[in-house]
């Protein structure tokens, strides 16, 4: 062979030598290409399979912890994280609470120093400062990420500005990825998975934080149905307990119109709401004598009713050993003052009917006067006995005040109570039905009888409101003398 064959050949020798080479390292590199997919297509199966498995949770019946466990362990599953912690918005929006943070999570806030130390001899004192720390909604990697509203990734959390107070520490090198938790534009919270950079793959890829992105989405939308739902049960669940209430409150209010020897007695109660602050009630005193409440608890709702049933009860006490109806505020009043909130208190007007003999007591406190139609003349008169509201004094300045005033009534006269109810009620020109049209309601339904007034008064309030809800309870009393 000559010397130019042997230099051919040496040179196709080198040649099939770089191509095997480079083959080879191509073949390394489609293999790498081919485990990124399989690892890319693997971690997409997880989350999909993650996702999955938590539309099945939320359709069960599980505590609100179960269903925050699944989420922060399930991004850790599908990303191989270390751990993770779920942080939600307290109800102010001021600050960010822990709801779940996994048993292996490094801390994402920061560790006082003296926590530190503690830590060192009780393990147990750590976990403990994380569960039940808060930080501000702006502070921090989690405020960080919450008022920034986009996903974060970040290299080593130690390293973030947050925590170059001198009076926190943290020594760990750990990054996290953070993401914001939105449903319906409302801010819920943060959820944010760890790893150490002491792990075989200690840093999040490109791909990682695109799917702890959409996992954190769709964990959003999963976490925000989830509220809706429960707080709907919840709901279900006030209502049915208020109806309740109503129910019973129904039974304290008189189920019948009295018979009382010498006149007609004849009372409605109208709710604005499922609770009422108004009251009437009937008090069968002794042989000759029957007691007559109105009353009316400022606010609506579940506090005016307790305060109502308290009022309703010390009255129906306290009656049957006074001498006078102010004899009996008065002690109704010394009762529940101590229990009666500051913006609150209570109108009540109490008459004590003398069976028969046309004979009354009337004491106020602080409740509209009634009016009093008289047959005779055919007018009508406001009674004004003096009177301080239940639950604004103590004691001295209200039985001071607070005086009994006796009357007369002949045959065919008509006493009319009412609550404010009746004359704030408005209608679409926010007007208020008033004094002035009760009065004319009242002085063409009286001589017709207390039923009469009662339903005259009631329907004529409704056709003024039209479909316009009333704000007050209304109440009425109507006594007619036989």
């Amino acid at each position: 062979m000559t010397s130019s064959a042997y230099a051919i050949a040496a040179v196709i020798a080198v040649l099939f030598a770089i191509c095997l080479i480079a083959l080879r390292q191509k073949g390394r590199q489609l293999a790498a290409t081919q485990r990124e997919k399989d690892d890319i297509l693997g971690e997409e199966l997880r989350m999909f399979d993650f996702l999955h498995h938590l539309g099945e949770v939320i359709g069960k019946d599980i505590s609100s912890r179960q269903l925050y466990k699944e989420i922060v362990e399930g991004f850790s599953k599908v990303l191989g994280a270390d751990g993770g912690a779920l942080y939600f918005l307290t109800e102010d929006q001021k600050y960010l609470t822990p709801k779940y943070i996994s048993k292996d999570c490094p801390p994402l806030v920061g560790v006082p120093v003296e926590i530190r130390q503690r830590a060192k001899k009780d393990s147990r004192a750590l976990a403990s400062h994380l569960r039940l720390s808060k930080v501000g909604a702006a502070e921090g990697v989690l405020g960080a990420t919450l008022t920034g509203g986009e996903c974060l990734m970040i290299p080593n959390v130690k390293d973030h500005e947050s925590f170059k107070d001198s009076f926190v520490s943290y020594d760990e090198n750990v990054t996290a990825l953070l993401a914001p938790l939105q449903y319906s534009g409302r801010d819920i919270g943060v959820v944010a998975i760890v790893r150490r950079h002491s792990s075989s793959a200690s840093l999040f890829t490109g791909n990682d934080f695109e799917v702890f992105r959409s996992a954190s989405e769709q964990s959003a939308f999963a976490l925000g149905n989830a509220m809706i739902h429960r707080e709907l049960v919840e709901k279900r669940k006030l209502d049915d307990e208020i109806r309740t209430a109503r129910e019973v409150q129904n039974v304290l209010l008189p189920s019948e119109e009295p018979i009382i020897p010498g006149y007609r007695v004849s009372g409605s109660n109208t709710p604005a709401r499922m609770i009422s602050g108004d009251y009437f009630d009937y008090i069968e005193l002794d042989e000759n004598q029957t007691g007559v409440v109105i009353a009316d608890v400022t606010g609506k709702g579940v506090p005016a009713g307790l305060l109502m049933a308290m009022c309703r009860s010390v009255l129906r006490l306290t009656a049957k050993t006074s001498a006078s109806p102010s004899e009996a505020l008065v002690q109704v009043n010394r009762n529940l003052f101590p229990d009666v909130r500051e913006d609150m208190f209570v109108s009540l007007a109490y008459v004590v009917l003398e069976h028969g003999s046309g004979n009354l007591k009337l004491a106020r406190a602080g409740h509209d006067p009634p009016m009093m139609f008289r047959s005779d003349t055919g007018t009508i008169e406001n009674i004004k006995p003096p009177g301080l509201a239940i639950g604004i004094d103590e004691g001295e300045v209200f039985e001071r005040v607070t005086k009994d005033l006796e009357l007369e009534m002949a045959s065919g006269d008509c006493l009319l109570f009412y609550t404010d109810g009746v004359c704030e009620a408005e209608n679409r020109s926010e007007g208020e039905f008033g004094k002035e049209r009760l009065k004319d309601v009242f002085l063409k339904s009286a001589p017709l009888g207390s039923e009469a007034v009662v339903e005259s008064v009631r329907r004529a309030v409704a056709d003024f409101s039209g479909d316009i809800p009333q704000m007050d309870d209304i109440t009425m009393i109507a006594i007619e003398k036989r």
